[in-house]
Parts: C-alpha cells; sequence; structure tokens
C-alpha cells in the first residue's frame, strides 16, 4: 500500500502518524509510506533580497525541522518512511504529489473547520479532495485505536461513491486489522411530518405511520442491499444499521460519537470550501461534528 502522510509539525499531523503507526497488520506487509512538507514561498520581494541560496537553506531548515520529529514517530513505530518537502500551495501540491506517486491513500491531521470556516481561512483538507480522487484520511484528536482490528463504520446512501468507498474497505483490508468490526449505515428521511411555510413551526402530519415505516424500509434496502452483498462476497460480516433524520450528517456524526468507531467510511463527490458552504457536504458536516477519523473515497 503506498501512503502519502502530510505532515506540517501540528498535533493534529502528529495524530495522523500516530494513526498509521498503530496499524500492526499494515505494518507487517511492509507498506511504502512518504512524509511530504509543503513549504509556503517566500513573497517574490523578500526572496530576491535574501537570494537563492538563503531561501533555499531556509525552506530546508524548516522543513526539516518537521520532517526529523515526524520520522522518529514512524520508526518508533517500526515503520520506515522516504520524507521530502515541497514549495508550493498546500492543497493541490498534495493533491499533485500524490497522483504522481499513484498513491493509494492521503493521510493527514486537520482542525476540523465547518465548511464556512474552511472558506475563510483556507481549508488544506478542502483543497486536496477538490483537487485529486486519492482516497483521503483525515485524523482529528489525539487519540488513537487501541487495537490493530477496528471499529469501522461505513456511510452509505445508494450512490456509486458509497459503494466506491465499500469496494475500498475490501481492497486494503490490511489498514483495518484482522477482524475488523464492519458496520454498514444508512441514514432515511423522517417523513412522519414535516413545517408548512406560514403555518408556523407546527409539524403537519404527511403520511400514516405505516407508510413512513414502509418507505423507509425500501429506501434503506435499496442503499445496503448491494453494499452487504460486496461484504460477503469477500467472506466477511456487517451489521447493518438504520438511522432516522433529516440532518444526514449530524446523525452519522453522533452515532460515530456514541458508538466510539475508530473509523468512518464515506464516499464522497469531492467539493471544494465554497461548493460545501453553497450545497451542503454530507462529509464536510460530518468532519465539524465529530473527531473520529475520517476516510473519503473519491469514486475515479
Amino acid at each position: 500500500m503506498r501512503i502519502l502522510a502530510a505532515v506540517d509539525g501540528s498535533s493534529c499531523s502528529n495524530a495522523a502518524l500516530r494513526f498509521i503507526g498503530s496499524r500492526t497488520t499494515l505494518i507487517g506487509k511492509e507498506p511504502d509510506v512518504a512524509l511530504l512538507n509543503v513549504q509556503l514561498a517566500i513573497p517574490s520581494f523578500a526572496a530576491n533580497a535574501a537570494g537563492k541560496a538563503m531561501v533555499r537553506d531556509y525552506h530546508r531548515a524548516e522543513a526539516n525541522d518537521v520532517l526529523e520529529p515526524a520520522l522518529a514517530i514512524l520508526k518508533k513505530a517500526g515503520l520506515r518512511a522516504r520524507s521530502r518537502y515541497v514549495v508550493g500551495s498546500p492543497g493541490p501540491t498534495i493533491a499533485k504529489v500524490a497522483m504522481a506517486d499513484d498513491a493509494d491513500l492521503i493521510i493527514m491531521g486537520s482542525h476540523g473547520h465547518t465548511a464556512f470556516k474552511g472558506l475563510l481561512f483556507g481549508s488544506v483538507t478542502s483543497a486536496v479532495l477538490a483537487s485529486c480522487t486519492t482516497p483521503l484520511l483525515i485524523v482529528r484528536g489525539s487519540s488513537t485505536p487501541a487495537n490493530d482490528s477496528l471499529k469501522v463504520g461505513i456511510a452509505i446512501d445508494g450512490s456509486k461513491f458509497g459503494i466506491a468507498a465499500v469496494r475500498y474497505v475490501l481492497r486494503h483490508r490490511d489498514l483495518f486489522g484482522v477482524s475488523p468490526v464492519l458496520t454498514l449505515i444508512h441514514v432515511v428521511p423522517d417523513l412522519s411530518s414535516f413545517v408548512v411555510p406560514g403555518l408556523g413551526d407546527a409539524p403537519v402530519p404527511i403520511y400514516e405511520p405505516e407508510q413512513v415505516v414502509e418507505m423507509q424500509k425500501r429506501a434503506f434496502a435499496a442503499a445496503v442491499d448491494p453494499a452487504r452483498k460486496l461484504i460477503e462476497r469477500a467472506k466477511l460480516q456487517a451489521t447493518v444499521v438504520c438511522l432516522v433524520g433529516n440532518n444526514h450528517g449530524d446523525e452519522i456524526a453522533a452515532y460515530a460519537r456514541n458508538e466510539r468507531l475508530d473509523l468512518l467510511v464515506m464516499g464522497s463527490h469531492g467539493y471544494g470550501a465554497l461548493k460545501s458552504a453553497v450545497l451542503g457536504s454530507i462529509a464536510t458536516r460530518v468532519a465539524a461534528r465529530c473527531t473520529t477519523p475520517l476516510l473519503l473515497i473519491r469514486e475515479k
């Protein structure tokens, strides 16, 4: 497995490295791990005044301050890794390197900004997701999984993106341990009532309870059955969970927190920060609502 770890020396970045270092089964298969640090370009007027040699030495020193501790974290876990730095804009640069290296996975730490905050401050994770189709593992918080075999939730919505997430888990089983506990998660809409504009906030029933249950069952089966068949064909088992709500991101995030999942896997359309803010990306909302590591899979 080829892994590109984008590091910046932050606590979130180090947490991402420790997550990879906790994957005993993966380490046993000797994955190809590359560390990448992206240095921001120095403004041209300052670079011209300092000279190319001084600018180069500055970038090298700053990168080494990040890369050497990162290599030490992985070495302690029994992982060998290559390292390098590149000067450029972090998001697009990480994506470009991942595609050039044909990486199977990008891993990075994130503070978990919401779409709007990411739009204001420039979310690197959003830029990476929007710039390439390489799967992206976002790690938040400082805790690492206690066991090699992970409790993995796979959020599916009946689309090709959800199926791509399932296929990735099956294709890269070493990442999840020898005996991962898989759960397929699908959110069905709450059709019991809705609010009529102009009539206040009182919900108005629009379906009989039996109709609601039947529609939810059909929607759940249509989304879950194809994914469950793929897992059974791989001789694995998965629990299926039906959540009810009209804000899918909040429901998925709450489930991940309450069940203390080690990892949440989702398919993603890969919207950038602006489009997420306008359209409301479920993946972005999940990332903003919980600290569970989030693996986003893009359909190529």
